[in-house]
């Protein structure tokens, strides 16, 4: 009976996970996790796999818990590889663990949500986050997290600051983890925070499709593959948070660090001489965006996602932005290259 229950929870989770993965608002490539706890495995979503592909594939990997918790209370660095907790018998693709199991196994709940929410993004890039959060998740069991990195260092913050009956996390710098028994529960509470959070966003002109085509010609960049990503250049606003560094992880992953925005008169070929290298995305300020040809589809929704959270954050908020030495933590993090490898390939 439990084993059946168990499977019926993973089916749902998968159809769960497939329509987060779906909505762009609320997770972007590679980004965003979901996980089930069925006695003491760990269902978690496989890294540098899409929430999308929930349905079309298996992306499911099974972890065993006790030794993994063990791990993280001891500070072990081996909890920072969580493909070494992996159950390999059941892992027949051999997919590495999400980078953030951690989380996930530290939550007390059976079902767990992470997204990259993009109006959770908006308030957790703000100095003011906690206060501005207090006020719309007033009655709710939440806990604001500072910004550490994924994996094992958030796992530990995120215990430094869980209390008992804790259901939802704002990560600063990240984005928004909720926790339920069931998948249902997990689902109309994901659906309730993003509500509460939720802000609308400023509203931008078109972009100018001539004069980027004009400025393509033949540098092999291209137009963004959605159209909302240009938002970013054209808003004043968005564009100065945007130039001022990188606001989260995933930024950092598949665009580079911070923005690369093109001076006055400047064309592709002046921007790329003077950055010393050709950068995944270059923003026109009031034209819009260009991508380099080669940019993935992990970069296109990345770049989309810049724009979606600057066009609600706050104009007259002090952003936090992160550090020199946050930003080389994430690039040369292992488990991140893999991700990105796994990205590059189209996996």
């Amino acid at each position: 009976m439990a084993i059946n229950a168990d499977a019926q929870e993973l089916a749902a989770l998968r159809s769960l996970s497939a329509s987060i993965g779906r909505d762009p608002h609320l997770t972007q490539a590679a980004g965003g996790n979901t996980s089930l706890k069925a006695g003491d495995t760990l269902w978690i979503k496989a890294s540098g796999t899409w929430l999308k592909d929930a349905l079309a594939g298996d992306i499911m990997v099974p972890v065993a818990i006790p030794p993994l918790i063990s791990a993280v209370e001891q500070r072990d660095p081996a909890a920072d590889q969580p493909q070494g907790f992996a159950i390999e018998a059941l892992n027949a693709r051999k997919l590495r663990p999400s980078i953030e199991t951690t989380v996930h196994a530290l939550m007390p709940q059976r079902v767990v949500l992470h997204v990259h929410c993009v109006d959770t993004i908006s308030l957790a890039v703000q100095a003011d986050c906690e206060a501005q959060v207090a006020k719309r998740l007033d009655g709710l069991e939440w806990a604001y997290v500072p910004y550490r990195r994924p994996g094992l260092p958030l796992a530990q913050g995120i215990a430094e600051r869980l209390r008992p009956g804790v259901d939802v996390l704002i990560l600063a710098n990240h984005g928004l983890v909720v926790a339920a028994e069931t998948v249902t529960g997990a689902e109309a509470l994901l659906r309730r925070v993003t509500r509460l959070l939720a802000r609308p966003p400023r509203e931008v002109a078109e972009p100018n499709v001539v004069a980027l085509t004009a400025l393509i010609g033949r540098t092999g960049y291209r137009l963004p593959a959605a159209a909302e990503a240009h938002a970013v250049a054209i808003d004043p606003e968005s564009g100065r948070m945007a130039s001022g560094g990188s606001l989260y992880p995933d930024h950092v992953i598949f665009l580079g660090q911070g923005s690369v925005v093109a001076r006055p008169g400047e064309d592709v070929l002046r921007v790329t001489e003077r950055c010393g290298t050709a950068p995944v995305a270059i923003l026109f300020p009031g034209l819009g965006v260009l991508m380099r040809g080669d940019a993935s589809a992990g970069a296109d929704a990345m770049q989309r996602c810049l724009a979606d959270v600057t066009a609600r954050v706050d104009v007259a908020a002090k952003l936090n932005y992160l550090t020199a030495a946050e930003n080389d933590e994430l690039i040369n993090w292992d488990a991140e290259q893999y991700r990105q490898k796994l990205n590059a390939a189209g996996s």
